[in-house]
C-alpha cells in the first residue's frame, strides 16, 4: 500500500485530505508545516507528497525545492494543493519541481485521480 505525506497547516483541510486519501485505500501520514515535513521525510520516505504552499516556518515552494534537490527524494512525486489558484502560482509551483498543482477548493475526484495517476507513473 502506498504512503502519502499530507503537509497542511489547516487542521480542517488536513483531516479532509487525509480522509479522502484513506478512503481510496492509501496510507497517510501528516505534517503541520514545511520543517515538520522535511524531518518526517528523512525518517520515512513517502511514495507521494501532497503539499500546501502557505504555511508557517517554511512554505511549500521551499519544501518542494529541497525535496527535488536531494538525490534521496528527488523522485518522490509532489502534488501542490493550495488556495493560491492564479496561473502564476501554478507556473511557479511547477517551476519548483511539483509534479501536479491543484487549486483549493478542489473536487475530491481531482485530488484522488491525480494522486493515483502519479503513484502509477
Amino acid at each position: 500500500m502506498s504512503t502519502v505525506l499530507v503537509v497542511e497547516d489547516s487542521v480542517a483541510q488536513q483531516k479532509m485530505i487525509t480522509d479522502l486519501l484513506k478512503g481510496s485505500g492509501l496510507n497517510v501520514t501528516v505534517a503541520n508545516d514545511g520543517v515538520d515535513a522535511l524531518e518526517k521525510i528523512q525518517g520515512h520516505r513517502p511514495d507521494l507528497v501532497v503539499l500546501d504552499i502557505v504555511m508557517p516556518r517554511m512554505n511549500g515552494y521551499e519544501v518542494c525545492r529541497r525535496l527535488k534537490a536531494d538525490p534521496k527524494t528527488q523522485h518522490v512525486p509532489i502534488v501542490m494543493c493550495s488556495s493560491k489558484g492564479e496561473e502564476f502560482d501554478r507556473y511557479w509551483g511547477m517551476k519548483q519541481g511539483a509534479d501536479a498543482y491543484i487549486a483549493k477548493p478542489f473536487q475530491p475526484t481531482e485530488l484522488i485521480g491525480t494522486v493515483k495517476q502519479l503513484l502509477r507513473g
